[in-house]
C-alpha cells in the first residue's frame, strides 16, 4: 500500500461510504447474495444492530473509507452468542493492496477482545481470493453449502469456514 492505512471503529458518519461499498459489491460481484442495492436507512438499522461484541470497523487511506468489515450475530438463538459471521468489503480500485487482509486481522482481533469463541465465514464460490486469504489467516472450511443462491443467473456454492478466537473447550 502506497499510503498509510488506518482501522477504526465505524461510526454513523461513515454510514454512506460503508452503503456505497456495500452497493458495488450487490450490483457487481458474487460475494453477496443480496440483488438489490440498500438505502441509507436499511444501513442504518443494520448499523444499530451492531455491538462492542460485533462491531464495524473501517479502514481509511488519506481519510477516506476504502473498506469495512464486521462481526454479526451468527443467530439470534442464546446459545449461539459465543459464534459471529464475519463479512468484509472493499471499495472498487483498492482490492488486492493488502487492505482486507489487515481489516480481518483487526475485526478478528477485535471479536477476541469482545470474548467471541468462533467467527464463521460465507463465501461464495469463484472468490478465490477471500478462500485465500481465510485460508492464510487460519480459517478452516468446514463445509460445502451447494447451489446455495443464484445471482447473474448462476446457481453458486457457499464455503462455510470457522477460526476459533479462543482454543476450543474439551
Amino acid at each position: 500500500m502506497d499510503t498509510k492505512l488506518a482501522i477504526r471503529p465505524a461510526t454513523p458518519d461513515d454510514l454512506r461510504a460503508i452503503t456505497d461499498i456495500y452497493n458495488q459489491a450487490i450490483l457487481n460481484t458474487t460475494s453477496t447474495f443480496d440483488t438489490n442495492p440498500k438505502t441509507l436507512k436499511q444501513q442504518k438499522a443494520w448499523f444499530s444492530r451492531h455491538d462492542p461484541a460485533h462491531p464495524v470497523l473501517v479502514a481509511l487511506e488519506s481519510d477516506r473509507v476504502v473498506g469495512w468489515a464486521s462481526l454479526s450475530p451468527w443467530s439470534e438463538r442464546r446459545a449461539y452468542a459465543g459464534t459471529a459471521e464475519i463479512s468484509m468489503y472493499i471499495r472498487e480500485g483498492h482490492r488486492g493492496q493488502g487492505i482486507g487482509r489487515e481489516l480481518t486481522l483487526a475485526i478478528l482481533k477485535a471479536g477476541r477482545k469482545a470474548g467471541l469463541h468462533m467467527v464463521i465465514s460465507c463465501i461464495t464460490e469463484g472468490n478465490a481470493a477471500s478462500l485465500h486469504l481465510g485460508k492464510e489467516l487460519g480459517f478452516r472450511r468446514i463445509g460445502v453449502i451447494k447451489e446455495a443462491g443464484s445471482k447473474f443467473g448462476r446457481l453458486l456454492d457457499v464455503y462455510l469456514n470457522q477460526i476459533f478466537l479462543d482454543p476450543p473447550a474439551d
